[in-house]
């Protein structure tokens, strides 16, 4: 089931909401008339975004929230209810990276990645519905990844979060079912490679500058899928055509497909530029302004390795074809 009221009478909670997809959300909703509420653990980033959603004439509140902590995610919810009456919907976004190997990777900063990234949805998850069930229905997006469906070096912590958050949304929604619940949506959205602040704040144990996986889609490409689900709620949504692509492939030749990301992984997250090892904003944010984006899209790089992409993605059609013909 769809809100239960239309958009612009409607309270949307978003988690991770001071940047990226979480701020591009909360922008786009607040054009719409929507009252926001954003959490995320950078206060002054937080104050920046709901400036901005109040000047695009929405109502909006933020709060320092630690998805991390359920009581912390519990009175984002109670803090909802009381500002704006009601909770209609909640966007579980907030999310943190670590690059490296599987066993060269810290295993506090392993933890962690699980915690903020599946435990964090969890808690956001529980927290909603009892919330919607007050309310007498509305829906849940959780924000998962396309790595969701595909796995890649370097992100074991990441991959194997958002591969759970799908399993949980899918478990859930059958629990509601069975309920007898058919006024609560749970949906999962994956996102191909957004550009936003996320990689710059990344934990990076690979001993080389990280980028992001090509092509690179502006925030505002989840943010307006985001919305869609809202109004009209599925199972699983994708937000950028590759990777609704690289699902299909996947599904097609899994074992074919698992090789050539290794490799694609590879050459393009790892830049020929060599840092040093940080922990970057996993276990404390940082203190740079709210952004939806950091510029990825326009850097020259990409574009040569957009037009390298196609040509790969076609040879692996017909590869994946091939073998799936026996």
């Amino acid at each position: 089931m769809p809100l239960t009221r239309d958009l612009a009478d409607s309270v949307v909670v978003i988690t991770g909401g001071s940047g990226g997809i979480g701020a591009a959300t909360a922008l786009r909703l607040a054009g719409r008339g929507a009252a926001v509420v954003v959490g995320a653990r950078r206060e002054h980033a937080l104050a920046d975004v709901v400036a901005a959603c109040r000047a695009r004439g929405g109502r909006a509140l933020g709060l320092r929230t630690d998805v991390t902590d359920p009581a912390a995610v519990e009175a984002l919810g109670r803090r909802a209810v009381e500002e704006f009456g009601r909770v209609d919907a909640w966007v579980n976004n907030a999310a943190v990276v670590s690059y490296g190997t599987f066993t060269e990777t810290p295993i506090d900063e392993f933890r962690r990645v699980i915690e903020t990234n599946l435990l964090g949805v969890g808690y956001g998850t529980r927290t909603a519905i009892s919330h919607l069930r007050a309310t007498g229905g509305g829906v849940v997006v959780n924000v998962a990844s396309v790595l969701g469906e595909v796995t890649v070096p370097y992100l074991s912590g990441y991959v194997a979060a958002k591969q759970g958050v799908r399993a949980l949304s899918g478990t859930v929604r059958q629990e509601l079912r069975l309920a007898g619940e058919r006024d609560i949506s749970v949906c999962v959205l994956l996102p191909a490679s957004i550009d936003t602040p996320m990689y710059r704040h990344a934990a990076n144990h690979t001993g080389a500058r990280i980028a992001p996986i090509p092509p690179v889609y502006a925030p505002d490409v989840a943010a307006r899928r985001i919305v869609q689900l809202l109004e009209h709620p599925r199972r699983e949504a994708h937000a950028g055509p590759a990777g609704a692509f690289l699902a299909w492939q996947w599904r097609l030749a899994p074992g074919l497909l698992e090789r050539v990301m290794a490799a694609y992984t590879h050459r393009t997250a790892l830049r020929a530029e060599p840092v040093r090892p940080t922990s970057g904003t996993v276990f404390a944010p940082g203190d740079d302004p709210s952004s939806t984006d950091d510029g990825w899209r326009r850097r020259p790089w990409v574009v040569a390795r957009l037009a390298r992409l196609g040509a790969a993605g076609a040879r692996l059609a017909l590869a994946g074809w091939r073998h799936a013909r026996g």
